[in-house]
């Protein structure tokens, strides 16, 4: 018996995985008489496992599709879509920019909306706008007299906490404080701003998905699904660029 576990010792000491892949060899080994030393230790197997960021990696990379335009051209313009939501987010910008500048100046009137008979028209177009001192902004409307109510009427009602004050064709405009309260005030206005713009690309979104449904005749439905999984990819992505354009603004506004 003794005779027999030297035998079968030198083939328990050897890698499970070893014996498995080489059987014939193993085998062979049963015949010879060598001995293996008591202080011998199988080779430890090992095993490796994702970490939970390379799983959510990995799955981010298959759940993302890309169809090439072309193919799928007479079910829907994807650039079309492309375009209209990135358009939805320039808007926003600018929203911000015009909007949303904690230091009231000139060049922040510019573009204030004034609805005249004749239609609406940016501030700049209808007077001139200049710096009277630190404090007090002067837009000269002498070449439109007759719209001066209206653009006192649109400085008053601009979200930039304006109190305009007209004295014949000429529109002073003091310089507000940056309290606290009007960062903040400024703050909520960032967020309906954005709030719109997400409103937007879901209608974007949405009328693309009523479009690709519509053509699902003549086209397989894994086409019509890779389609429509693209439109969402772009509005996700627009989405979560615009709350990154929220918090960059919040954070500038807010201090």
């Amino acid at each position: 018996m003794a005779v027999s576990v030297n035998l079968l010792r030198p083939l328990l000491c050897k890698p499970l995985l070893q014996q498995l892949r080489c059987p014939v060899v193993a085998a062979s080994r049963l015949n010879t008489v060598s001995l293996c030393p008591r202080t011998s230790l199988p080779s430890a197997c090992y095993r490796f496992y994702a970490t939970k960021k390379a799983k959510a990696k990995a799955k981010g990379a298959a759940a993302k599709v890309s169809i090439n335009s072309a193919l799928v051209e007479d079910i829907i313009d994807l650039n079309e879509v492309n375009m209209d939501m990135n358009a939805v987010l320039d808007g926003l910008k600018e929203d911000f920019t015009r909007n949303l500048s904690i230091r009231t100046s000139p060049g922040a009137l510019d573009h204030i909306v004034v609805t005249t008979q004749d239609g609406k028209f940016p501030l700049n177009q209808l007077g001139q706008i200049s710096m009277k001192s630190p404090h007090i902004i002067v837009v000269n409307m002498s070449s439109f007299p007759e719209a001066t109510a209206a653009a006192t009427h649109a400085l008053r009602e601009s979200s930039m906490n304006l109190n305009p004050e007209a004295d014949g064709t000429v529109i002073k405009v003091a310089v507000p404080k940056v309290t606290r309260e009007h960062r903040e005030n400024l703050s909520k206005l960032a967020k309906q701003f954005s709030n719109k713009a997400k409103d937007s690309v879901r209608r974007v979104r949405s009328n693309a998905i009523t479009q690709v449904k519509k053509a699902k005749e003549g086209h397989s439905e894994d086409t019509i699904h890779l389609v429509e999984k693209q439109i969402q990819q772009v509005a996700d992505r627009v989405t979560l660029d615009i709350d990154k354009l929220l918090s960059a603004k919040t954070k500038e506004l807010l201090g």
